[in-house]
């Protein structure tokens, strides 16, 4: 989270949710297809910040996390199959990008919580531009 946030000269804001689990139908297996499965999501998203965020600046100035928390749970669709994660990932950052247009960049890291198997972390990170 300390990691230099301005691009070009642009001051800019990030706005992170961690750790969100949900169950998804995805995989390439036999025994994926029929169940959902555990998925932890994290999604950062980057967004222009302004000069100054005072003790009054509304919520209008920035963006609502619990947005973020929808584009990883209630828009994923529950009774659609996602072959690979990193459709899941796309579907995700589509969401967000089409909730709030000052959406500069997202990144979505998906962990698949079923396949490990000594507490390692398996999964995907992608990281899509605003187009």
């Amino acid at each position: 989270m300390a990691s230099q946030l301005t691009e070009l000269g642009t001051d800019m804001l990030r706005l992170e949710v961690r750790d969100v689990e949900v169950m998804i139908l995805t995989g390439i297996y036999s025994e994926e297809t029929k169940l959902p499965q555990p998925l932890r999501i994290s999604v950062v998203a980057d967004m222009a910040a302004g000069d100054r965020f005072n003790p009054d600046t509304p919520l209008s100035r920035s963006k609502n996390y619990m947005d973020l928390k929808h584009a990883m749970t209630d828009a994923l669709p529950k009774d659609r199959h996602f072959t690979l994660i990193e459709a899941v990932a796309d579907h995700i950052a589509d969401t967000i990008f089409l909730q709030d247009q000052r959406i500069l960049r997202v990144a979505i890291e998906i962990v698949k919580l079923a396949i490990s198997e000594n507490g390692e972390q398996i999964g995907i990170t992608m990281v899509r531009n605003k187009r």
